[in-house]
């Protein structure tokens, strides 16, 4: 499915917070939001999966029209993982998991053999057959990331949203989490911070600043170092990474490298 953004606007209090933003996705493409703290990635995103109702503008999936649908026919196309996954009750892991079936099924109907299998399906892409039984509040970060992608996965959506999921955790579970998107080959739209795991796993990147896209295109057209500089008020230098053969970050304070 491809997403569509038009001109969103959105404000607090009279403070501009998303000002006239325009995007749009390819049919399975990963693209990637990237900005500074403030920039407006997570209202944007939160305007897309229906959190925030912006001020203005239209969002599309395909042809459903986002922000005048029921929440329960977006999720039927769409998931969400968001990088803050706490529950102040416990449920295993497969609980969890089967919770991504719940906008597919009416109200009071039981799960079937369909929904069991995705559950399953869901589990064993993301590494956590041997987890179904365990506590979800007993896991540690990560691992509890992984199961709200399990979740997310189990929905069986067309497309998904990352909202800044890999913020708090560590390398491994990092790239875990992306690696395992990517190979959806489903669309995705992600908020990023880190540069270099934007520019290996996005095929194409909007940049924020001030509530504005000031920059987009593939990330080696991007991710410049005067844009950089810009954007997040750091020196750095690029460079191509001769075992990765992807971009890399050289950053400095002042005239020191970082």
């Amino acid at each position: 499915m491809k997403l569509t953004v038009e001109h969103v606007s959105y404000q607090i209090n009279q403070q501009p917070i998303l000002q006239n933003i325009s995007l749009k996705t390819l049919e399975g493409q990963f693209v990637g939001l990237i900005g500074s703290n403030g920039s407006g990635k997570s209202t944007l995103l939160k305007s897309i999966y229906k959190t925030l109702k912006p001020d203005a503008g239209e969002i599309y999936l395909d042809d459903l029209n986002i922000l005048q649908s029921a929440e329960k026919k977006v999720a039927q196309q769409m998931s969400v993982v968001s990088q803050f996954n706490e529950l102040s009750f416990d449920l295993t892991v497969e609980q969890m998991v089967l919770l991504g079936r719940t906008p597919h099924k009416a109200m009071l109907e039981k799960e079937n053999q369909r929904d069991f299998s995705l559950v399953e399906q869901a589990l064993q892409q993301t590494g956590l057959e041997g987890y179904r039984q365990r506590s979800f509040l007993s896991l540690s970060g990560g691992e509890k990331q992984r199961v709200v992608l399990a979740r997310a996965i189990a929905q069986d959506p067309k497309f998904m949203i990352l909202d800044e999921p890999t913020n708090h955790l560590d390398i491994r579970y990092q790239l875990e989490i992306l690696e395992i998107v990517k190979g959806l080959g489903i669309g995705v739209l992600a908020a990023l911070h880190n540069l270099e795991e934007a520019a290996r796993y996005c095929d194409y990147l909007y940049v924020l600043k001030n509530g504005t896209v000031v920059a987009q295109g593939k990330p080696e057209e991007v991710l410049t170092e005067s844009l950089i500089e810009s954007v997040y008020g750091i020196r750095c230098k690029v460079y191509r990474n001769p075992i990765t053969n992807g971009l890399g970050f050289y950053y400095y304070v002042g005239e020191e490298e970082k």
